[in-house]
Order: C-alpha cells, then sequence, then structure tokens
C-alpha cells in the first residue's frame, strides 16, 4: 500500500455517463448542468460521447454541444473530453474540435459483443486506429477497460484481460489508461490487486479508476484505488448515471461525497464541495428525479 497522494485529480462525468440512460435533454438544459459542473472548480470534464444516436439518443447533439466549449473553457479553467467506440466517432470528435478522447475497450466477451458489438479482440485491434486519429489531429487518447472486474454476462473478468489490453495500449502509445468498474461489483481488496498488477504494465502513465455504487461499495473501492497509488478517478454530480447492463445500479459514485471523503483524509482536490452540492442539485433539476448523492441529502458536516 503506497502513502496517501498529496492530491486527487477528478473527472466529471455527469454531462456523458450520468446522462447515457436519461431521456434526452435540451442542449440548453446541458449547458446549465456544466456550467454548474464548471462552477465547482474542476479541472477535467467527459462531456459528451460520439455514437450512434441511435443507441444512445440522449447524446445525439454531441457536434452541437461541442461548439459551446471553447466558450466554457475561455471562461473556466478546464479540459474537456469525449468517448468514442469506434474509429467513426473519433473522426467526427476530432473534426468537431475535441481535444482529448477516451476509448473504451470491454475487457469481457460477452459485454463487449453486447455493447458495441465487437469481441474484446477486436475492440483491442483499434486502439493503434484511433489512438492515430487522436494523435494526427491533435488530441490526447485514453483507453478505459470497462467490465474491469465483473461482467454482467461472462461473470468474474480475469485479471489477466485487463493486462492483455493495458499492454496493448501502452504499447501502441496511448497517453492515459484508465480501468473501469463498469456494473458496480468492485470492492476494495479486489481493486488494491488489479491495480497492483495494472500499475507496472503502464510505466509512467496515468492511471485512472471509474466506480459505480450499485451495491454500496463504489467510495471504499475509489479510496482503495487511491490508496494503491491511483490519483485520477471520475465521479459524477449527484451520482448521475447507471448501466443500462446493471438493474437496480444506482449510478457513478457522487462527486461531492468522493470530495467529501477526499477533503476530510487530507487530500487535496480541484472540487470545491459547496458548489459541488450545488451543482448536484442542478443535476437532479434537470433530470427531474431524485439522485443517490448522499451530501445532497445530508449536506456537508461543515457549516459556513
Amino acid at each position: 500500500m503506497n502513502a496517501l497522494p498529496e492530491h486527487v485529480t477528478i473527472r466529471e462525468v455527469a454531462l456523458r455517463d450520468g446522462l447515457q440512460i436519461e431521456d434526452p435533454i435540451p442542449l440548453a438544459a446541458k449547458i446549465e448542468l456544466l456550467e454548474a459542473v464548471l462552477a465547482t472548480g474542476v479541472r477535467e470534464v467527459e462531456a459528451t460521447a460520439f455514437v450512434s444516436p441511435s443507441k444512445v439518443p440522449t447524446l445525439a447533439d454531441a457536434a452541437e454541444l461541442t461548439a459551446e466549449l471553447p466558450r466554457l473553457r475561455a471562461q473556466f479553467d478546464a479540459e474537456f473530453s469525449a468517448l468514442v467506440a469506434g474509429p467513426g466517432g473519433a473522426a467526427r470528435a476530432i473534426k468537431a474540435g475535441m481535444g482529448s478522447l477516451e476509448y473504451v475497450v470491454s475487457a469481457a466477451d460477452g459485454h463487449s459483443q453486447a455493447n458495441v458489438g465487437r469481441s474484446t479482440a477486436d475492440s483491442t485491434a483499434l486502439i493503434a486506429e484511433i489512438a492515430a486519429i487522436a494523435h494526427e489531429g491533435g488530441a490526447s487518447i485514453e483507453v478505459i477497460v470497462a467490465t474491469a472486474w465483473d461482467c454482467p454476462f461472462d461473470g468474474p473478468t480475469d485479471p489477466a484481460r485487463v493486462v492483455d489490453i493495458v499492454s496493448a495500449a501502452t504499447e501502441i502509445g496511448v497517453d492515459r489508461i484508465a480501468i473501469a468498474d463498469t456494473i458496480g461489483t468492485a470492492t476494495p481488496r479486489r481493486v488494491t490487486d488489479l491495480v497492483g498488477r495494472v500499475r507496472p504494465v503502464i510505466g509512467d502513465l496515468p492511471l485512472g479508476a471509474h466506480f459505480h455504487n450499485t451495491r454500496g461499495a463504489g467510495l471504499a473501492s475509489a479510496y482503495a484505488a487511491v490508496q494503491a497509488g491511483v490519483t485520477r478517478l471520475d465521479a459524477s454530480a449527484g451520482g448521475l448515471g447507471g448501466c443500462p447492463f446493471a438493474p437496480g445500479a444506482t449510478g457513478n459514485i457522487a462527486t461531492e461525497d468522493l470530495v467529501y471523503l477526499l477533503r476530510d483524509s487530507g487530500i487535496g482536490v480541484d472540487v470545491d464541495l459547496t458548489a459541488a452540492i450545488a451543482a448536484a442539485e442542478v443535476a437532479r433539476q434537470v433530470v427531474g428525479h431524485d439522485l443517490p448523492s448522499a451530501l445532497l441529502r445530508a449536506g456537508d458536516r461543515l457549516r459556513r
């Protein structure tokens, strides 16, 4: 176990992962949420995804939202990224002006087939082409390994499959790596074990992690990842989001809950907690239903 880091970077994913299973909302509502998120001081935001509108209709306005980002970048000190599912999406994202791409490879064949209609091997083989599109377009590329711990179709994921994807991505020359608990089944011991296997493979590349709180262990898993040396974590305002392959999923770990945990553990973050709770309230209003965030209900223990 490593000493706790002085700082952890939080990437806000409410605009993409948070909204992907919601009914479509107007672009103006997305901009309202995005501005509330940016007001927290967050430095990295996953803004949208360039994927099939028929599969993810709520993100069909990816190009239109991306056109708003230069204005927001000038106002707030933040960088934006977009998820892509293949070379076509990567090309569209670059054309729209995105400077940072994320490509997801599921470590489990069952989830990979259900999600993108390809095997894990075929998705891994596309990393080189997508990385080339990103780099030739002046953008960075991150490979996110989905179902890194468990698959809703195949069961527990063999850690060797995760390591194989990470090794291939590292050899190709991607800029960042992340491992994702897609359906919210990870627990601290398993997190520590997988991070320990992945970290030596990627050398100096930044390593991120993405957790869902489906079974109540999301924050504990995130903290275990930090203890194991991870300094980049995804989170979503209000805990917005979920996975269509995880029935009953409560969504991503909530940004404000994560900030509360890290702050009281003596770990620096860029996100202001009071502003994060306010952003969670905007997220609740935008989607029109309650969200699972603990701090949205209970507030901070520190009264100002």
